[in-house]
């Protein structure tokens, strides 16, 4: 936010070197170890806690009629700030939909993301300007959306890094180590991402259940059950979701779809039956 123009006129942190750190990337503001004595000095307060302590925080300040106070968990509502409301203080949210790993990874992440908006004019109006100051798009959202909207976000980001981590699991089996076998991996993930950009769901799903291909399916299941049996209910459950974006797609039918569930759900059936025929005559 200092980089885009808006004065910072304090910090204040349970760390004096955080406090310090976060002073001087933001243009040398005034350091305060007492939350109050920060938030006399601005017009607008900013929560960054962890949202576990957005409540304790809240309530051990005064606030005032004119101000505004916001927080930027992506889990937690507006109503974690009722406190300050009760006082007379506009209140609202602003989520960045971003990784933060590192403050200056993050910061150069930021450009282009989308901002999550809770709060009432003229907070709202505030808030969309800085979204658009921090080169962002911005949702707003409705009461009751903020949890369903987080885990929305950990399934897309947080749950990617598992499935690269058990993806390099995998690759240990055949001798590859972790870290060679995540550079290996890395371009067909940035593929992915600009597939996904360029032609979007359900177009941008390839693969064997895009194609309907069973026999390829069935013999991931059997050597995922040789070698890494733990990842069989993952692989199913995926493979299983992923079949209402074949058949968008359009490359699959509902006749080949009931097959492809059937050989995930029961492997060893029917299903396992009309895999191997497809093997045998493929």
């Amino acid at each position: 936010m200092h980089r885009a123009g808006y004065d910072i006129a304090a910090v204040s942190s349970r760390s004096p070197a955080s406090a310090v750190r976060l002073s001087q990337a933001a243009g040398g503001c005034p350091v305060f170890l007492n939350n109050q004595a920060a938030a006399d000095e601005a017009e607008l307060v900013v929560i960054t806690t962890p949202d576990g302590v957005i409540p304790q925080v809240v309530s051990e300040v005064r606030w005032h009629s004119g101000q505004s106070v916001i927080h930027c968990s992506g889990a937690d509502s507006v109503d974690t700030l009722d406190p300050a409301r009760r006082d007379g203080a506009q209140t609202g949210a602003f989520h960045p939909l971003q990784t933060f790993a590192t403050v200056e990874q993050a910061i150069q992440n930021l450009p282009g993301s989308t901002f999550a908006l809770e709060g009432e004019e003229p907070l709202l109006g505030m808030l969309k300007e800085m979204s658009d100051a921090l080169d962002g798009h911005w949702i707003q959202l409705k009461p009751g959306d903020k949890v369903i909207y987080h885990a929305a976000a950990v399934i897309a980001c947080n749950y990617m890094v598992t499935l690269v981590k058990l993806a390099t699991d995998l690759w240990q089996t055949f001798g590859v180590p972790q870290k060679e076998a995540t550079r290996a991996l890395l371009p067909l993930l940035r593929g992915t991402l600009n597939n996904l950009e360029a032609v979007g769901l359900p177009n941008c799903l390839t693969g064997p259940i895009a194609r309907g291909d069973l026999g390829t399916v069935q013999k991931h299941l059997r050597a995922l059950g040789k070698s890494a049996p733990a990842l069989l209910s993952t692989y199913k459950e995926l493979g299983t979701q992923a079949i209402p974006i074949a058949l968008a797609k359009g490359k699959i039918d509902d006749a080949r779809a009931t097959e492809l569930r059937a050989l995930l759900e029961h492997p060893g059936t029917a299903a396992d039956k009309a895999a191997g025929e497809i093997l045998v005559g493929g």
